[in-house]
């Protein structure tokens, strides 16, 4: 048994930062204060995270943490945690770990004794579910289906008989083969696709999959 009272220790801290998935005013001030106070920050394209970084002025040192090098940089993580330093991890946009890198260096983190603390944010699959007009009040969340079509068929056939929302995660090149796939295995459901969220071509389509399909723009 593990007990972490986050802020009663002087141990290094682990920080999982959500960031904005669209609207930078929504990155909020506790979220830029940490940024500001971390000896490192840890992220999946330094280009992307160094552009947030500017509009808030934020100085830490930029480190790369994403799926390619996921394993050995967690390694790099834990020396410095061990050294002292607090670091904070996150991805391009919203949670860290959700359908994002970050699983491996919270695990190493917590199996060392230091503190892994989250600094709340935008969540896509959130913001979706709650203005989607579906059930809210019990749901599944999956991310992404596997890009092979026999092992998304195979994923979604266990997911048949699930009777709550569920939530899923696609590019926008695989929205029609999805949902095309989805109508096969499923069956004719109501569905929401949200798109560009916070930003100001945010869209959502509501109806059942096979009216959603027939649409010449998706």
């Amino acid at each position: 048994m593990q007990r972490q009272k986050s802020y009663q220790n002087d141990k290094a801290t682990l920080y999982l930062v959500a960031t904005p998935i669209g609207n930078l005013s929504e990155f909020s001030p506790r979220a830029v204060s940490v940024l500001k106070e971390v000896d490192y920050i840890a992220c999946e394209d330094t280009r992307v995270t160094k552009t947030l970084l500017e509009r808030f002025s934020i100085k830490s040192r930029l480190l790369a943490y994403h799926n390619f090098n996921e394993r050995e940089s967690s390694d790099g993580l834990i020396a410095l945690l061990k050294d002292g330093h607090d670091i904070a991890l996150l991805s391009d946009a919203g949670y860290p770990l959700i359908s994002d890198p970050g699983f491996d260096i919270v695990n190493k983190t917590i199996a060392m004794g230091y503190n892994v603390v989250t600094i709340s944010g935008p969540s896509a699959g959130l913001h979706a579910l709650v203005a989607s007009g579906m059930d809210a009040r019990h749901y599944l969340f999956y991310g992404f289906l596997n890009e092979r079509s026999s092992k998304a068929r195979s994923e979604l056939n266990g997911l048949l008989t699930f009777p709550y929302t569920m939530i899923f995660y696609e590019a926008p090149h695989r929205v029609e083969s999805t949902l095309k796939l989805m109508y096969e295995v499923l069956g004719d459901r109501k569905v929401c696709i949200a798109r560009e969220l916070t930003k100001i071509h945010e869209e959502y389509i509501r109806g059942t999959l096979k009216v959603v399909m027939a649409l010449d723009d998706l």
